[in-house]
């Protein structure tokens, strides 16, 4: 019983590890300016606001016509 809890926990460890490293190499990058920053945040917040609200639907968001605003 115990083999698939530590199998489960090697790999968190491992896909900690890499998501460590992505992030160390994304800081790193040259072409990363606080501008492209700021506008992949809003990106992700329209993003995760539109989940939120399909989430809280019975609708079927995919259906609507765009822009999927009201």
């Amino acid at each position: 019983g115990s083999l698939p809890v530590g199998l489960g926990v090697l790999l968190w460890f491992w896909v900690a590890a890499g998501e460590d490293r992505r992030l160390e190499t994304l800081k790193a990058m040259p072409d990363v300016s606080p501008e492209l920053l700021d506008q992949r945040r809003q990106l992700n917040q329209m993003v995760m606001a539109a989940l939120k609200e399909a989430a809280e639907t019975d609708e079927n968001v995919a259906r609507r016509p765009v822009p999927w605003r009201k």
